[in-house]
């Protein structure tokens, strides 16, 4: 059984498993988002989708190392801590686990040479904690999944 999160979510033979899961996480996601601000979001994503398909999957498997090393802290505290379910873990954790996945998208913006990405990241950057936090039960799950058949 692998003990860290690079190699249960890193390994060549699962990877293309667990960017998939993770593309149907974010979908699952911006589905789950309501009133006004869902609605925007939803707008956008379906935008972004359209324009370029496949673009979801590329920048999971684009920033999948990174935030597997991001993770991993958490993770090993909760080995540590006997395991379970790492959703409720990272939720029990929310606000700095929010911020340290999102410091790897705040890294990546910065860095990006391309000024559209870094207004329309901008313009989004305000509700993404909120929004990773939602999304932390369900990639607990996700992770506890590949753990298993790790």
């Amino acid at each position: 059984m692998a003990d860290t999160l690079k190699e249960i979510l890193l390994d060549s033979s699962r990877r293309p498993a667990v960017v998939t899961d993770l593309n149907t996480l974010v979908d699952e996601e911006v589905a789950d988002k309501g009133g006004v601000s869902g609605a925007v979001i939803k707008t956008g994503f379906a935008a972004v989708k359209k324009i370029k398909p496949g673009i979801i999957g590329s920048a999971v498997d684009s920033l999948l190392d990174d935030f597997t090393a991001t993770l991993e802290p958490f993770y090993a505290d909760f080995k540590a801590q006997g395991g379970g379910d790492f959703g409720a873990y990272l939720s029990g954790r929310g606000d700095q686990a929010a911020d340290a996945l999102l410091s790897v998208t705040d890294a990546r913006a910065e860095r990006s040479s391309r000024d559209s990405i870094k207004k329309v990241y901008s313009k989004l950057r305000p509700n993404g904690k909120k929004n990773v936090e939602e999304a932390l039960p369900r990639l607990g799950q996700l992770i506890n999944k590949h753990a298993a058949n790790a």
